[in-house]
């Protein structure tokens, strides 16, 4: 029986993994920021658990109430709980910048220390990252994910070495659009941090505003969420898991183009990417 936990499950990829990881089999604990958002995936026999993490105590807490309830047996962690925040580089207040890294960044790598320490003594385990297309290239206007979705990547990669013989075996995967409420969250943090009014890029934000409250899909070749679950499993349950696992035709399509193409020819496919978007 394995035993993982998942955080963020409120919506979207977290609670499809938490879903299809318990139809399989699996013991799981998925993290909830809202007590209203656990009585779901309750109804559905999945153990849930609070977890904010921007919040140390309640990293610790929930940490706590996961070894204790697995027995002190802990096979994997998905770190799935992220946010984007939208908005033009130069319209991050400092504040926004630092928010969108507490979470995404210093609490989910506060919460895989923890996690690490007990694999040590176990001997083995799993970590899973869920990264982004946009960890490995950027595009205009989300600036702030796409830093912290660089800053989970080389933690993750150095984490790959450091653990290297330990048992511990760390992956990342790297989505391109999923059907999600990713865009509903992040349009609500464009409105409270971004002041469009007074941004020179204030054209292009009210075509971002329509793109960001669509609905159904907003970008060709989104897949549900039970494509990333997939490689999820393959992580969790492969004696040999990749390092990184590729979804949607976008991340396959922006890998190959950053190892061929030069970095200003990189740039202009990006650059006519985000103005397609914003017509």
């Amino acid at each position: 029986m394995i035993n993982v936990l998942i955080t963020g499950c409120s919506s979207g990829i977290g609670a499809c993994a938490a879903e299809k990881c318990h139809q399989r089999g699996y013991n799981v604990i998925a993290t909830v920021r809202k007590a209203e958002d656990q009585l779901a995936l309750q109804q559905l026999g999945i153990t849930t658990t609070l977890l904010d993490l921007t919040d140390s105590v309640s990293i610790q807490q929930a940490v706590s109430f996961t070894l204790k309830h697995f027995n002190n047996q802990l096979d994997a962690l998905f770190n799935n709980a992220a946010y984007g925040q939208p908005g033009a580089v130069e319209d991050l207040s400092r504040d926004t910048l630092r928010q969108q890294f507490e979470t995404n960044v210093f609490g989910t790598q506060e919460l895989t220390n923890l996690v690490i320490a007990h694999m040590r003594t176990q001997g083995y385990g799993r970590i899973i990252y869920n990264s982004s297309v946009l960890g490995f290239v950027s595009m205009a206007y989300r600036g702030a994910y796409n830093a912290s979705k660089y800053a989970v990547e080389g933690l993750a990669d150095t984490l790959r070495q450091e653990l290297h013989h330990s048992g511990i075996y760390i992956s990342l995967i790297e989505p391109g659009p999923i059907l999600s409420q990713f865009r509903a969250n992040a349009f609500a943090k464009y409105q409270q941090h971004i002041d469009k009014d007074s941004s020179h890029h204030r054209n292009v934000y009210s075509s971002m505003e329509q793109r960001l409250t669509k609905q159904g899909p907003a970008a060709p070749f989104t897949l549900g969420p039970e494509a990333v679950v997939k490689k999820l499993i393959h992580a969790i349950e492969s004696k040999q898991p990749k390092v990184r696992y590729y979804v949607t035709f976008p991340t396959y399509l922006f890998a190959s183009l950053k190892r061929v193409l030069p970095h200003r020819w990189l740039d202009w496919v990006l650059i006519k990417v985000s103005q397609d978007e914003h017509k």
